[in-house]
């Protein structure tokens, strides 16, 4: 004791403030400590929570937004598989109709073809016809007699027979 009373410590008085402190220091642990870190824990348990959603967010979104790409590059494949595919449905299109037109016109060529032939084969009859009528003025000129019908019919025949169609065409050119 000589120690404490060197530096004028009063011994009850430090075993009732240490008492008093022991006291406190229970009561502090028992009611505010306890309380306090229950608080601190369920806090920092809300922040780990907090940053796990927030991570899960930052993920999520990643997901999102790799999906969004992935989708965006879908749809621009997508689009040009279209483009191609209407493309080469144009050139189809525009193939067939150019098929079709030469196959116009050839059928024009053809029915005008056909119509010329008709046209001459017509010329040729007339022409034939109105050589055969000269034949015969000529041949009644010639004989000065006059001749049946059926006279008149075998030597139109056999001059028809007789004379071709150029030789017709050119003897018609000469009148």
């Amino acid at each position: 004791m000589a120690f404490f009373d060197a530096f004028g410590v009063d011994v009850p008085k430090l075993i009732f403030q240490l008492v008093n402190f022991l006291l406190l220091l229970y009561l502090a642990n028992r009611f505010l400590f306890k309380r306090v870190l229950s608080l601190l824990d369920e806090r920092q348990q809300r922040i780990a929570k907090g940053l796990e959603d927030a991570e899960a967010a930052e993920r999520d979104r990643e997901l999102a937004a790799a999906e969004r790409e992935t989708a965006l590059n879908e749809a621009r494949q997508e689009a040009q598989a279209l483009l191609a595919r209407a493309n080469k449905i144009a050139e189809d299109s525009r193939g067939e109709t150019l098929a079709q037109a030469k196959e116009e016109a050839q059928k024009l060529i053809d029915r005008a073809r056909e119509e010329i032939t008709a046209e001459r084969e017509k010329a040729m009859a007339e022409l034939r016809s109105q050589v055969a009528d000269l034949a015969l003025d000529a041949a009644g000129k010639l004989i000065r007699a006059e001749m049946n019908g059926e006279t008149q019919r075998r030597l139109v025949e056999q001059f028809l027979a007789d004379v071709k169609p150029g030789d017709a065409a050119a003897q018609s050119e000469r009148n």
